[in-house]
């Protein structure tokens, strides 16, 4: 306020500085000095016309001394010394618009403040809080109303609850000034909420308004818990609602001092944002800032219902960049310590749909904090299951990079998840070993991973869930992933060899676990340990598994696994017992993959059939099939090719 009261100074003291008639005296004095402002702009003009005043005394001095001295010489006019220079003239002028300027941003700034309080919602008139100037009167024609109402509930109520006449009289009674009229039909609305379960016509959103507008409380609490009640039990198109304005008048109750109007309302906006299209109406009504003041309620009603609703909003991508906007994410992190596992859970939840986008993560995990990373680590012993279940989806979403991985594994995610893998929850197991499955992804993790009690946790699992798709193909995962490390004695050591195989008997040819099971096989079985474990438990059940998905080509990559694990097993002798009971099925998939027209197919054909050629059996079945005519149709092909490629190479080099 001190910089606006200097443009105003400096503007009457310019216009007195423009001006000779107001400063002809010696003591005259400029309008600045007249008003009495004390300000700096006063200040400034004291100097000036003390200068003024000044050279006024000095030009009288010297006209007396000349007259004195009675001087012959011829007199030279006295110089105006009240008139400024060119360049104190300029200073003046640079002052004065440096002013203005510094004026001019103070103002705008004062306006833009002033509009964005204007905004916001703790300005917005609550009608929870209204005086009432005077002592409603009751009309006469509401009094017949609400004698014919009364008359109608005594007689008819049972039978047409939701008729022409009783409609007449609710809107009559929703509009009355009279608090009395309004409560009695709040009331039959909340008794038709609890004990009717029927759709609500459109024609009785109309009165929801004028109550949920009424300055009584007791008015605001029943209308607001009927219309949970009906959106609850999906007896109002939620998206009409919205539409009919009824938005409006809910967010303004989220203003309100009364702890159960606070609950409701806030209930009313959770059911509401179930759609996109609601969840944007509710973002443009600004209604987020009130229920983030909410879920720093003591009221533990209140502040579940809050962050429930923060939840439902969390699922528009333009509800989460408004919450990054307004700092929302500090306060729904410190929510995650809460008493109440309710909260816990809806606000760990809300974080993970934030967290499902990776322009989010830098707002979410700051270098300097890593609170967030801690607390849902912690909330991993949560001996709430949905508590729990929910932070493992947290961290996986977060689990993006390479670095936030390492943070986890140091801050000791591993026993946790070890004792997750053993709960009694499905959801629970799921969730914890898709984290696993992040995290192993990672080379650096692989070795802290691949220890023994890991390990034995996903034998285990495999043993006792062989036919969840989701444990059996993230498990399968993991376990390729360590092997591909320096970690194969340990996996050979441990029962998840066992696991996998026991496993691919169970599994539906139609999951898509099976071809992560059989591609996990196929990469342990590049490595002699751990195919000599394997072959230890092989029986004719699993032999007639693998040669049986061998020849399933119409699902390709299970068959190309399990053929794969079938040619680094013939060099055994039990395993060529074992497949010597299956040399036809062996030989038509042989057939199939020499004329298939990938390469790989080809190649992995023509390696099983040199291999089993070696034997008397399959050398005579060979013999007495059409092998030999397929090989040297692929061996014309391979020439064929071999030439269009030398010729192609000489054309290049030429």
């Amino acid at each position: 306020m001190h910089r606006s009261r200097l443009e105003g100074a400096v503007c009457v003291a310019r216009r007195s500085t423009g001006s000779g008639s107001a400063s002809s005296g010696i003591g005259s004095r400029c309008s600045a000095h007249r008003q009495g402002d004390g300000g700096a702009a006063a200040l400034y003009c004291s100097a000036f016309c003390s200068r003024r005043a000044g050279g006024r005394r000095l030009v009288a001095v010297q006209q007396r001394h000349v007259r004195g001295k009675r001087a012959r010489e011829v007199s030279v006019p006295p110089k105006r010394m009240g008139q400024l220079c060119g360049r104190c003239m300029q200073l003046l002028r640079d002052f004065v618009g440096f002013v203005q300027r510094m004026s001019s941003d103070l103002v705008q700034g004062i306006k833009e403040c002033l509009t964005l309080i204007s905004k916001c919602s703790c300005l917005k008139q609550n009608s929870s809080k209204t005086r009432q100037l005077y002592k409603p009167i009751l009309q006469p024609h509401e009094r017949v109303t609400a004698e014919e109402f009364l008359q109608h509930i005594e007689t008819d109520f049972e039978m047409s609850p939701l008729g022409k006449d009783p409609l007449e009289a609710l809107r009559t009674l929703s509009f009355s000034e009279n608090p009395g009229l309004q409560q009695s039909a709040a009331l039959y609305y909340l008794h038709m909420s609890q004990n009717m379960n029927i759709p609500l016509p459109v024609e009785h959103l109309e009165p929801f308004y004028a109550l949920l507008r009424s300055a009584d409380l007791e008015v605001q609490q029943m209308s607001s818990l009927s219309l949970v009640n009906f959106l609850l039990e999906g007896n109002i198109d939620k998206e009409l609602v919205v539409q009919m304005g009824l938005l409006e008048p809910v967010l303004d109750l989220l203003e309100s001092e009364d702890p159960t109007v606070q609950c409701n309302s806030c209930a009313c906006v959770m059911t509401l944002a179930v759609s996109e299209s609601n969840r944007e109406a509710i973002g443009a009504a600004r209604g987020v800032t009130p229920l983030l003041s909410l879920a720093k309620s003591y009221d533990p009603r209140v502040q579940q219902n809050a962050v429930g609703a923060i939840l439902n909003l969390t699922q528009s991508d333009k509800i989460q960049e408004v919450l990054c906007k307004e700092g929302a994410l500090p306060v729904i992190a410190l929510l995650l310590e809460s008493s109440d596992s309710e909260v816990q859970y809806y606000s760990c939840a809300a974080l993970s749909n934030v967290a499902a986008n990776v322009q989010h993560h830098k707002a979410l995990l700051r270098p300097s904090d890593r609170f967030l990373l801690q607390t849902l680590i912690s909330l991993l012993s949560s001996p709430v299951d949905k508590v729990s279940s929910q932070a493992c989806v947290c961290l996986r979403n977060l689990a993006t990079s390479a670095d936030i991985q390492a943070e986890m594994v140091a801050e000791s995610v591993l026993p946790k998840l070890c004792s997750l893998l053993a709960s009694g929850s499905e959801d629970v197991r799921r969730a914890s070993i898709a984290l696993l499955w992040i995290l192993s992804q990672h080379p650096p993790n692989q070795d802290t991973l691949a220890c023994a009690e890991l390990l034995q946790s996903l034998g285990t699992l495999l043993a006792a869930h062989k036919t969840d798709p989701v444990i059996v193909g993230h498990t399968a995962c993991i376990i390729k992933n360590l092997s591909l490390s320096k970690n194969h004695q340990r996996i050979t050591e441990s029962c998840c060899v066992e696991g996998l195989l026991q496993t691919m008997l169970l599994t539906d040819t139609q999951e898509d676990s099976l071809h992560y099971v059989t591609s996990c096989l196929a990469e342990l079985a590049k490595q002699e340990g751990a195919m000599l474990h394997m072959v230890q438990w092989m029986d004719e059940p699993l032999t007639k598994c693998l040669v049986r998905l061998a020849g399933q080509l119409e699902h390709p990559e299970p068959s190309f696994h399990a053929a794969s694990v079938i040619q680094h097993m013939i060099g055994h002798e039990k395993m060529m017992l074992l497949w010597k009971h299956h040399i036809g099925e062996i030989q038509a998939y042989l057939k199939n993959f020499l004329t298939h027209q990938e390469v790989r197919f080809q190649q992995l054909g023509i390696s099983t059939f040199c291999r089993l050629r070696a034997d008397p059996e399959f050398s005579l079945a060979f013999g007495k099939s059409e092998m030999a005519k397929l090989l040297e149709q692929v061996r014309q092909q391979t020439e064929e090719t071999q030439e269009l490629l030398r010729a192609a190479m000489c054309h290049e080099d030429s």
